[in-house]
């Protein structure tokens, strides 16, 4: 492609005019191997190292007392583990969405943002997988979720809700693994081939597969690309819908509900596309991505959390109208204890961060305004947040006992281990920028490729 090439257009909205197809590879690939490591990627990677080990040093104290030292009690079995949990899994949710059924649905605006919203996927995926290992009583024997081959005939206890866990989080995390790793292995071969000392080249030759671009490679890489893609794309719904069953097999007023498994899809694409803001500005702003990831991409994330986000105000609603509907006053005595209760302030505070806010949505102005974009991202992931902790133990502090009614009261460890994840969070993916490629490049020039030739 050259100079006087014709621009991607702009319902594509990735590259502006007069990028050349080999300019590509240098602008990405120089952001790992040739780029100086700046002084605010220091000072996060140091913060979030500090916040990481403090998540270690917690878990290390937990494995040693047990988690009496959690804020949980006996009418709130749950606390802020399992809301963590379901908090972090549905962050993971948008990088399968814009991976799989996007590629599957050929949005071609994906290309830009999918490779950092697959990392962001494990890593979200890896933190929700430890927060239900570290609430077993015994979490060394967190083997005993799996089937694995026993003389003693010690099987999973299927009725379980933390076995469904274990599976679910599982799945989506091998699957998501495997569709990131495949996507990747051009882009190593690209950067196997640039680097400039010996043990970079090793190392990315070595996980490049023997990659050399041959017609027969590509061919391969494609067909194996859409077969993962046709299997995470299910994932998208399975997942989340496990996990809220974890809530909707029971009898507890608050949890059981039908409404939840589409509610949680819902909640988890509202929440992960908020995350992708969170990520993809200030990515954008530090590396001079505007290029790649242009205010077209803002806006159509920002018009997909504005749908979802109508789905979650709607489940809200739902959940009102049902138990009121119902006559069970158990649900109602729930539902107004959510309005005027101990916890009425945080039910109130998650109405303003997913329902008010996200109208400003409406305006193709704010779409478009990175401040107000990463702002509003960050005010959605903080509702949703408060969000898992109203289900998970708004519920389940007044029971059909008044005897054992009680309040869940965090403790500073409870707040350590949710500050620990997002820091451990945070830290491997400045990890991984500065390791790989944040944008597809393989992608990115076949987007380039399809646009020069009209």
């Amino acid at each position: 492609m050259n100079e006087t090439a014709s621009p991607v257009s702009r319902d594509i909205g990735v590259l502006r005019a007069g990028w050349q197809y080999a300019s590509i590879s240098d602008k990405i690939a120089d952001l790992v191997l040739m780029r100086p490591v700046g002084l605010p990627w220091l000072i996060g990677f140091a913060v979030t190292l500090g916040g990481t080990l403090v998540l270690l040093g917690a878990t290390a104290y937990l494995f040693m007392t047990g988690v009496g030292l959690w804020g949980i009690n006996v009418p709130v079995a749950w606390g802020f583990a399992i809301a963590n949990c379901v908090w972090w899994i549905g962050i993971g949710h948008a990088g399968t969405f814009i991976s799989a059924v996007l590629l599957l649905l050929r949005q071609r605006w994906r290309t830009s943002i999918n490779r950092f919203a697959e990392a962001m996927t494990l890593f979200a995926a890896s933190m929700a997988g430890l927060f239900p290992v570290l609430h077993l009583g015994r979490p060394w024997f967190f083997y005993w979720l799996a089937p694995y081959p026993d003389k003693m005939n010690l099987w999973p206890q299927w009725r379980s809700p933390l076995v469904w866990d274990f599976f679910a989080i599982a799945t989506y995390l091998i699957v998501s693994l495997l569709f990131w790793y495949l996507g990747l292995i051009p882009d190593l071969a690209t950067l196997r081939d640039r680097a400039a000392s010996r043990f970079k080249r090793l190392a990315y030759g070595l996980f490049a597969l023997g990659w050399r671009g041959e017609a027969r490679h590509w061919a391969r890489h494609e067909s194996a690309y859409l077969l993962l893609a046709g299997l995470a794309t299910p994932l998208v719904v399975s997942v989340h819908s496990v996990v809220s069953l974890d809530f909707a097999i029971g009898n507890t007023p608050g949890y059981h509900s039908t409404i939840f498994p589409p509610y949680f899809v819902a909640g988890a694409l509202f929440s992960g596309f908020a995350m992708v803001l969170t990520l993809a500005i200030p990515l954008r702003r530090a590396f001079g991505l505007h290029d790649f990831i242009t205010d077209v991409h803002l806006d159509h994330a920002g018009k997909v959390m504005l749908a979802t986000g109508a789905l979650v105000a709607y489940g809200y609603a739902t959940e009102v109208f049902t138990a009121f509907y119902s006559g069970d006053i158990y649900e109602i005595a729930m539902t107004q204890d959510r309005w005027t209760g101990a916890y009425a302030p945080v039910y109130w505070s998650m109405l303003v961060c997913n329902v008010v806010l996200p109208q400003l949505l409406w305006s193709r102005r704010m779409r478009r305004n990175a401040l107000g974009l990463f702002l509003l991202s960050l005010v959605v992931n903080l509702g949703m947040w408060m969000e898992r902790v109203m289900i998970v133990v708004q519920s389940t502090h007044r029971d059909f006992l008044p005897s054992s009614w009680g309040l869940f009261v965090p403790t500073l460890w409870d707040w350590a281990f949710l500050i620990g994840s997002i820091c451990c969070f945070v830290w491997l993916f400045l990890v991984f920028i500065r390791l790989l490629p944040a944008i597809s490049i393989s992608e990115m020039r076949q987007l380039v490729r399809e646009s020069a030739h009209g």
